[in-house]
């Protein structure tokens, strides 16, 4: 064996000596998963005072995961642990709305708990609020692992700094792309292959918001990809499968057609027009 490559493995392994398990942050998120919604507890709790000591040993849990993660810093790991623990019920509140908003957006759908069960939205979502009520707390690394991993078991992907409102609905979902500046509002509904994304990656534009706002009761359909920062789709408006937007759009608004149009000038297929419907 290559006495240089041993020595830089020993030398990374050095300098990663405790570092969060990708494994250890799963198994926490699930582990909080199955104390909030017993769908997926392999054992229901049957005492509150079970139910309270599951919730303590979560608290020290992410204690001992914030402890092993130096890019913490010099956060308070028991004060960030409480401020989070504390904001639970809100999640649960939230992620109630959002299995109500799926179960009544999906004629498919025969129960509350087979949405629970089943339903790769509700999992990525649920991964995404508990994630970002880290992703508020300045925790780094952490609310990113937990959404990736919600990523590789559903095909859906959502940054944990988006901002979602209530009532948020993903149907099927596989290939979802949210952005991490993008702004979602209240009863929102996103199909499958859906990309709210930047128009530029460029490392300086990291600090500016670069993925688009939707606001309230916005409908997207499958594979439509929607760009920007300072684009904004209006409340009450859908957007036609794959559609593909750069610019704003005014409330109540209906686009469901696209063509290219032959460029004269440049023999390309570059201008993209929209029939819209307000």
């Amino acid at each position: 064996m290559d006495k240089a490559f041993l020595k830089t493995l020993y030398q990374a392994h050095r300098a990663c000596p405790e570092c969060p398990s990708p494994m250890v942050i799963a198994q926490f998120f699930e582990n909080l998963l199955s104390t909030i919604f017993p769908d997926f507890a392999k054992k229901p709790f049957r005492t509150e005072d079970e139910i309270r000591l599951r919730l303590d040993e979560l608290k020290l849990q992410l204690e001992q995961i914030l402890c092993k993660n130096r890019a913490v810093g010099t956060l308070n790991n028991e004060e960030v642990a409480n401020t989070f623990m504390a904001g639970l019920p809100q999640v649960y509140y939230k992620l109630q709305q959002d299995v109500q908003a799926m179960y009544e957006g999906d004629p498919a759908a025969k129960s509350i708990n087979e949405v629970i069960r089943t339903y790769p939205g509700f999992y990525a979502i649920a991964a995404y609020r508990i994630a970002h009520e880290l992703y508020k707390l300045s925790i780094p690394l952490l609310p990113r692992m937990i959404t990736e991993f919600a990523h590789s078991r559903t095909g859906i992907d959502v940054h944990p700094g988006a901002r979602i409102g209530e009532h948020f609905c993903i149907d099927h979902g596989t290939g979802v792309v949210v952005g991490e500046t993008a702004v979602i509002g209240n009863y929102v509904k996103l199909y499958q292959g859906v990309t709210l994304g930047a128009l530029s990656v460029r490392k300086e534009d990291a600090e500016k918001k670069r993925h688009p706002t939707l606001e309230d009761h916005v409908v997207v359909y499958a594979g439509a990809t929607i760009l920007g920062g300072e684009t904004t789709i209006g409340h009450h408006s859908t957007i036609g499968g794959n559609v593909w937007l750069t610019r704003s759009l005014e409330p109540h608004t209906k686009v469901y057609y696209q063509a290219q149009m032959y460029n004269t000038d440049t023999g390309a297929m570059d201008l993209v027009v929209y029939k819209i419907q307000s």
